[in-house]
């Protein structure tokens, strides 16, 4: 179904890149019906205008640390591995290379589960891991020895380890350049529960397979893998390394999701891990505003949003005493400005087309500040290198994702959605279903038309987790993130 992006929105909406089309098509796609005021209101009808709903911004809420996983490695010490060059990233924090170990749980193994395991390690290669890192070795010297100590010690590390590096990736936190998407796969799986339920149904490779992401592009990769030569050896270290990257997220998602890429300047609305709708994006620049790799949650879109400008700006560059006296001009510029009994003066950045943050927000409180956003600045979507902003995630048709998301999320009908958006009035709505969204850093994965594609190493974040594929496994800690040093951005980037 079409709709009249005039009719629906008015002149005033139709200057940004919002269609009604686009909402239609998402709502179908999402086997969503369009109300019949929606449809009214497309033929010019008259539609009650609902009053705006306002709420308070809720404090963001981070999982509790996991159980620490790791084992002793029966090896050399392992190397360090090489962070990404300093001028591409914010500044790392070394991290600790003698993890946290706790005490090994060793279980019965019978000789046939751990042929099967070793069958399945000698097979892992096509998985992008190592088979050598889960010591087949070892497991193949006791499995000759008979039931006993050594084969249960020797099986239950390995496939501790094994299922470890498939359920979290193995990449080691330190070559994870500014990760902060906590990952639940290791509370949801404890790798003991694996190791158990594995050897009570006698089927280590299906509970081994069943770990892998679920997201069809870690499949797209691993055919990719399957058919790339053996003598192409970059091509498979960046294929390898990505298909590890879908390991550090969650491996179940969410029924509805946003995940953007951020090398690749996209943005989809997903359902069900299939793609719903695209948009492009502006991302952060490289350098100290980079936009780091997050896994939050929409906890409100926020219609007609205020920006309050950052002490940085009002104080450093001179815009609050230029506006403090003078209310007309504030007002003209777009600003309310406010002083306090001990001198402070706040500048607020009213909601308009001028502001900062454009005419939506979505809200996804997160101690880095990122968001999704518009922007008033949105011929720059139309530029191939959109590496650009602060750090936010600048959304093309933003109003059309807002609309589309306070509908299917928020339990708002399209004209109320719609009457919100229109108001000009600043309005926080509230999810009722939960919408993930997830930030990744992927520099080969299938594009928007699902072609396998690279993408430029914008952040120079590939290195280290190449340079960790070739140093020894390292052990699992209780560590979910980077060790860097969390800062907020101050301004949106416009």
């Amino acid at each position: 179904m079409t709709l009249d992006s005039q009719r629906i929105f008015g002149a005033a909406s139709v200057t940004a890149t919002l269609t009604a089309t686009g909402i239609s098509l998402a709502l179908m796609a999402l086997a969503v019906l369009p109300s019949p005021a929606l449809a009214a209101r497309a033929a010019g009808q008259p539609v009650i205008t609902p009053a705006p709903v306002g709420t308070t911004q809720a404090p963001a809420v981070k999982p509790a640390p996991g159980p620490v996983d790791s084992w002793p490695i029966p090896t050399a010490a392992p190397t360090a591995v090489p962070t990404a060059a300093p001028s591409a990233t914010l500044p790392v924090v070394p991290v600790p290379l003698v993890p946290v170990v706790i005490q090994e749980t060793i279980m019965p193994w019978p000789v046939a589960d751990a042929r099967a395991l070793l069958a399945f390690i000698k097979g892992i290669g096509s998985e992008g891991l190592i088979p050598a890192d889960y010591r087949p070795d070892l497991l193949a010297a006791a499995i000759a020895s008979g039931e006993g100590q050594a084969l249960n010690e020797a099986a239950s590390k390995s496939f501790s380890w094994l299922a470890e590096d498939l359920r979290d990736g193995r990449t080691p936190m330190a070559a994870r350049v500014q990760w902060f998407a906590v990952d639940k796969d290791q509370d949801v799986n404890p790798t003991d529960a694996l190791m158990a339920r594995a050897l009570a149904d006698h089927d280590i490779a299906g509970t081994l397979t069943a770990l892998d992401p679920t997201y069809p592009d870690y499949a797209v990769l691993k055919d990719a893998l399957a058919s790339t030569p053996a003598a192409a050896v970059k091509t498979r270290a960046t294929i390898r390394a990505n298909m590890d990257r879908w390991r550090w997220f969650t491996r179940d998602m969410g029924e509805f999701y946003l995940m953007t890429n951020v090398p690749e300047f996209q943005l989809r609305l997903v359902r069900r891990d299939k793609i719903v709708r695209t948009y492009r994006t502006i991302v952060g620049k490289p350098g100290k505003t980079a936009t780091p790799q997050l896994a939050e949650t929409v906890q409100g879109v926020i219609f007609n949003p205020t920006w309050t400008v950052p002490q940085s700006i009002v104080k450093g560059e001179g815009l609050g005493a230029r506006l403090i006296g003078n209310v007309a001009e504030a007002k003209r510029e777009g600003y309310a400005v406010t002083k306090s009994v001990d001198g402070t003066i706040a500048v607020v950045q009213q909601p308009g087309p001028k502001n900062s943050l454009g005419l939506v927000k979505l809200d996804m409180p997160n101690p880095h500040a990122i968001f999704l956003h518009d922007t008033p600045s949105r011929q720059l979507f139309n530029a191939p290198f959109r590496a650009l902003s602060h750090g936010c995630v600048r959304t093309e048709r933003a109003k059309e994702l807002a609309i589309t998301l306070a509908i299917i999320g928020a339990d708002k009908s399209p004209e109320e959605a719609v009457a919100i958006s229109d108001s000009g009035i600043y309005t926080k709505v509230p999810m009722t279903k939960t919408m993930p969204v997830y930030i990744g850093y992927f520099t080969m994965a299938k594009d928007i038309t699902g072609t396998v594609a690279t993408f430029a190493d914008i952040y120079q974040r590939d290195a280290p987790v190449l340079a960790s594929f070739n140093a020894p496994r390292q052990l699992k800690t209780t560590q979910r993130t980077s060790a860097e040093k969390v800062v907020a951005i101050e301004a949106p980037g416009a």
